[in-house]
């Protein structure tokens, strides 16, 4: 059976959504491991008021404009429009989360996208497998798939110099800034503006992706897929609008995710407050998008 193909992500007749074997991935695991050693046994012992201040202020500038506005809602989904030296901010900011780099976020993204749009996926890309287990394969593992389909991203992404010098030193990008985290705080301020920020960054990121994609409320469903998307209300204001995950299934390309009224979206009203400054333009919502094949409103 020849799968749906999405725009980067091209099936051909052999192609499979499930057949595969989940693999320790070195780099990541040691990335993701090393980050949570130093948090968890270094941040008790190096805690200040003002480097906890750094850690809030500092994750909420690079998962805000910079994983939910930069990588997710602009250069993924292209939910909105913004000068070249305004993306490449955000985007910068989106890799200094310490997930991976531009390009790699893009294809890890659509390659859970367009394995949930089947019929049927691998349990890595439907979050099936049991707590622990499913947080070890997400930020220690990969999947390869038997038969996957073609990764195509569009020119503007794949020749991008910019993007790939990001791709290629995304674990480097942390050093200048910790340089001057510790020249100006110390060993607290660069405790907990470089492993407690992309520990906690990189745990959180997994964990609303977890619970969203197996229970919770929804506004909407799919038919046909293999996986739908929930919302998670006591998290809309720490994912920055990301939590209403149930409505980014429904209306992938919308650049508003907190659509329905009392939806808490801070990255919606940070794009609000950009589109005033002529810093972003042509947002998109709902309203100005097709319905996506099978979309059906939940009524309560």
């Amino acid at each position: 059976m020849t799968l749906l193909s999405t725009p980067r992500l091209i099936a051909g007749p052999d192609t499979s959504a499930t057949e595969g074997r989940v693999r320790w991935a070195p780099s990541r695991s040691l990335w993701t491991g090393g980050m949570t050693l130093a948090a968890v046994s270094l941040a008790p012992i190096f805690v200040t008021p003002g480097a906890v201040l750094l850690f809030l202020a500092s994750s909420a500038v690079t998962l805000c404009l910079g994983h939910s506005i930069g990588l997710h809602r602009l250069l993924i989904h292209r939910s909105l429009s913004a000068p070249l030296w305004v993306e490449r901010v955000l985007v910068y900011l989106g890799t200094l989360v310490g997930m991976a780099g531009p390009l790699g976020m893009v294809r890890l993204h659509d390659t859970r996208d367009w394995a949930q749009r089947q019929a049927s996926c691998h349990d890595l890309h439907a979050h099936r497998a049991p707590f622990l287990r499913d947080a070890w394969w997400q930020m220690h593992c990969r999947l390869d798939l038997t038969h996957p389909p073609r990764f195509v991203p569009e020119d503007r992404i794949a020749r991008d110099g910019f993007l790939r010098w990001l791709e290629a030193s995304w674990m480097a990008q942390q050093i200048p800034w910790a340089i001057l985290f510790y020249a100006l705080g110390g060993m607290p301020w660069l405790v907990w503006g470089i492993p407690v920020r992309i520990a906690v960054s990189l745990t959180g990121h997994w964990l609303v992706g977890h619970l969203t994609h197996r229970c919770g409320p929804q506004g909407w469903t799919v038919d046909g897929v293999a996986v739908q998307g929930h919302d998670l209300p006591a998290a809309s204001l720490v994912t920055f609008g990301e939590a209403w995950h149930g409505n980014h299934h429904a209306w992938p390309d919308s650049a508003r995710l907190g659509i329905e009224p009392g939806q808490h979206d801070p990255g919606w009203w940070v794009l609000l407050a950009m589109r005033r400054l002529g810093l972003v333009w042509g947002l998109k919502q709902p309203g100005d998008l097709t319905p996506r094949e099978g979309l059906r409103r939940v009524t309560v």
